[in-house]
């Protein structure tokens, strides 16, 4: 084989992409990535790492403003966002170079430049219009990820109208701004910016905020966003933006009802659409649907021997997934007996202030799948441990059958509850029932305690509520 033939090669190096990379050549597979832009992909550059690094500036910032809660005393708090954006940025930099350092470790050939299928499983590497290589392989995976959607008359244009990469680098602090749906991006934009100062309105065309999530977490958290001062139209739709020379008029319409209103900035977080154009997918087997790839359990397409994971798949549009999904694909292709992805043991986590996180069914879903189910709470505010921390505002929330005792779905919001979530995730994985939680020791003092009283609570148990 010479150096253009590979038993693997992987279109795309983010999350779903370089993992895959690297378990293949764990399983002895001569394995190349093709990376158009950035290792590490959207997830590592302009996306889950750097806007935690933005929004956990965000949060000390917000401490500082309640030192005298805790005894202590701070002046003159400020910040400079140009240096929030340095460091935001430089966190991004460690982890791409750390990318590329795995890589060389596990001795992945690596090729600058944009892929596009050939027939017979052949890559056509180009860069700046000029052929680099032309690659063969037994087995492609294709991890293009995906980008930001844009709705007519909405589109980003970076200076008025911000997508996710430009509300990442910010030249000027916006003084009012909205935010155009309540995903977990639209919602974190608007939970950094609004913490730091900034007079944010988000529009949600459902009936509530991050409306994937519980409802019973939805109302939670928009009763914490509102009582820090943003503003919360639910059901509503914005129908026109009227860029003006420093800021945008929008014509929003709620209720039947359409008013306009003026801000410094908008970001657009109208969702995202999958990478597949220009990517030779044309005259190949492999379907796509509204605008991503259509995959079967090991993240098979129609095309043989061609794989597609991550964000050019279906949901969740998750980076966790993505290189869940790349093992399983990879130990696949290998000849390895994998379990295929159970969506419903994939936790999801939104870093806004409070925190959100999640995994399983909704009380809802699980009623609508028939089960009849029993649901335990436990507020923040009867925990000591966010007492003494000084965070008392939050729910923890577990859903189980009442038949069964399974887990079937846990739900969260308060402080550190992206971290908490793994707990119900592990369990889910072992497929615990209540009992096993029941007779679980959790240490004390902690936030953790919450998660057995809510499992106590289901079963009329709960000791400190």
């Amino acid at each position: 084989m010479s150096d253009t033939q590979f038993d693997l090669i992987v279109v795309g190096g983010g999350p779903g992409g370089y993992t895959a990379a690297i378990r293949a050549s764990q399983l002895g597979m001569k394995t190349a990535l093709v990376e158009k832009e950035n290792l590490g992909g959207i997830c590592l550059n302009w996306g889950c790492i750097p806007t935690k690094a933005l929004l956990r500036t965000a949060e000390v910032y917000h401490l500082m403003h309640r030192a005298k809660e805790f005894g202590l005393k701070a002046d003159n708090i400020a910040f400079d966002i140009d240096a929030v954006v340095k460091r935001s940025r430089g966190v991004a930099a460690q982890l791409n170079a750390g990318v590329k350092h795995l890589m060389k470790k596990n001795k992945v050939t690596v090729f600058d430049g944009h892929a596009k299928l050939m027939p017979g499983r052949k890559l056509n590497v180009t860069k700046d219009g000029k052929t680099v290589a032309d690659l063969t392989a037994k087995n492609i995976i294709l991890a293009t990820g995906a980008r930001a959607r844009e709705l007519p008359g909405l589109e980003a244009d970076g200076k008025l109208v911000w997508n996710y990469r430009h509300a990442m680098v910010p030249t000027m602090f916006p003084k009012t701004l909205l935010v155009i749906g309540s995903g977990a991006i639209g919602i974190e934009f608007a939970s950094f910016y609004q913490t730091l100062g900034s007079k944010v309105t988000v529009v949600e065309v459902l009936d509530r905020i991050v409306p994937v999530e519980d409802a019973e977490i939805s109302a939670i958290a928009h009763k914490q966003f509102e009582k820090q001062g943003m503003v919360i139209k639910t059901k509503a739709v914005v129908k026109s933006l009227k860029r003006n020379a420093n800021d945008v008029t929008a014509t929003i319409e709620q209720n039947g009802k359409s008013e306009q209103f003026t801000f410094e900035r908008v970001i657009s977080a109208v969702g995202i659409v999958g990478n597949v154009e220009n990517i030779g997918l044309e005259g190949t087997k492999i379907k796509v649907e509204k605008t991503h790839v259509v995959a079967g359990p090991y993240c098979e397409t129609g095309e043989p021997g061609v794989y597609a994971i991550g964000d050019l798949t279906g949901p969740p549009w998750l980076a966790h997934k993505a290189g869940h999904e790349a093992v399983i694909c990879v130990e696949k292709i290998a000849g390895l007996h994998p379990h295929p992805l159970n969506v419903l043991g994939i936790p999801g986590c939104t870093y806004c202030h409070p925190q959100i996180a999640s995994v399983g069914l909704t009380e809802q879903a699980a009623k609508d799948k028939g089960h009849q189910v029993k649901v335990g709470r436990y507020p923040f505010i009867a925990n000591g441990k966010a007492i003494a921390l000084g965070e008392t505002q939050g729910l923890v929330k577990t859903v189980f059958d009442a038949k069964t005792g399974e887990l079937l779905g846990a739900h969260m919001v308060g402080a550190e509850v992206t971290e908490l979530i793994q707990g119900y995730a592990i369990a889910k994985t072992l497929e615990t029932t209540e009992q096993e939680l029941m007779h679980t020791i959790f240490p004390h003092p902690t936030l953790s305690e919450m998660m057995h009283e809510s499992v106590l609570d289901a079963y009329g148990r709960a000791i400190n509520m």
